[in-house]
């Protein structure tokens, strides 16, 4: 296969450096990339020679030259503050390329509408990192739930705590009209999973909704889930604290744990290899998942009622920022 060029946009962010390495993996070439911010010195690793660009208006005359020579650009990597990623896919697709988005792909189903009459209007083509949809072990999940009793449902509950520091509710990420919220920051690869596995949902209840966790209760066709998702160390069990772990990633399905926390480390370079191959995931393909970070968004939290995690009970937090601001 001929060597891809590619461009990258957000090249300084926590994720770029798994696609930096999944291009370097799958033996293409990063010739452009851009960001605000300088501090990329992870691109001395794998492409030294790769052009950077601080201005986007330099960024931007680089591609277009490069388009019409014969350093032609193949596709466009996005890795940029989540509000962004609709504005950069439409910019690379009208660019010529085809394009690469981290999730969440977008922060509202109205925007993949918008975004493929872009594909059919320019021919290119618009892709998702939907990795958990390559892990072994939700593979083998699907195929046990895919030929299992039809009328089976099964009970889930999802536990995900990913410690968080002062700093997030000062980022883009603590801002929910940046990030879209908690839920879409950093759970909409879980419900994609879910909906992924157990089909399509059919209940989106949220029982507590604060600045550092969400908590709340779906039925999809063939699963009944309870969900925990927060970014607070005090929602940590005693045991993870003691052992002095940062995360706690848990999902139990009929009361069995399962286990996949091994096998993420080439989930980028499997997606990428994919993609190259023609088999990557379509942007249409994300909805299913925006439309549950959404509707999680706009919800108003009814409480305990119903079936809840037990964790949702836990007290709430004080914004860490509930301070005299005068002082400081």
């Amino acid at each position: 296969m001929k060597r891809k060029n590619f461009a990258l946009v957000g090249v300084a962010g926590y994720v770029a450096p798994r696609h930096i390495k999944a291009i370097a993996d799958t033996g293409n070439n990063l010739l452009a990339a851009y960001d605000p911010f300088d501090s990329v010195g992870r691109l001395d690793s794998y492409f030294p020679e790769c052009f950077f660009f601080t201005e986007r208006e330099r960024f931007d005359r680089f591609c277009h030259h490069r388009m019409s020579g014969e350093g032609v650009l193949h596709y466009m990597s996005i890795c940029t503050p989540n509000h962004t990623h609709d504005a950069y896919i439409r910019y690379g697709l009208r660019l010529g390329t085809d394009v690469i988005c981290e999730k969440p792909l977008v922060l509202d189903p109205e925007s993949i509408d918008e975004l493929m009459d872009i594909e059919k209007e320019t021919g290119c083509k618009a892709y998702t990192i939907l990795q958990l949809r390559l892990h072994d072990s939700i593979i083998n999940l699907k195929k046990k739930v895919d030929e299992g009793p039809s009328d089976k449902i099964y009970d889930v509950d999802l536990t995900y705590i990913t410690s968080r520091g002062r700093w997030y509710y000062s980022s883009w990420k603590g801002d929910e009209r940046k990030s879209g919220g908690l839920a879409t920051n950093i759970g909409v690869h879980f419900y994609d999973m879910l909906q992924w596995i157990f089909g399509p949902i059919k209940k989106n209840a949220v029982h507590v909704k604060n600045f550092d966790r969400v908590a709340g209760y779906m039925e999809f066709e063939k699963a009944r889930v309870r969900y925990f998702l927060s970014i607070s160390s005090d929602c940590l069990p005693e045991n993870a604290v003691r052992g002095g772990m940062k995360t706690c990633r848990f999902i139990s399905i009929d009361g069995n744990e399962f286990d996949f926390s091994e096998g993420f480390t080439e989930l980028h370079t499997l997606s990428y290899r994919k993609i190259l191959d023609g088999e990557g995931f379509r942007i249409s393909e994300a909805r299913n998942c925006i439309q549950i970070v959404s509707d999680i968004r706009h919800a108003t939290p009814i409480g305990l009622k119903g079936d809840w995690h037990p964790l949702a009970k836990l007290p709430l937090s004080v914004h860490p920022f509930g301070w005299d601001d005068k002082l400081y």
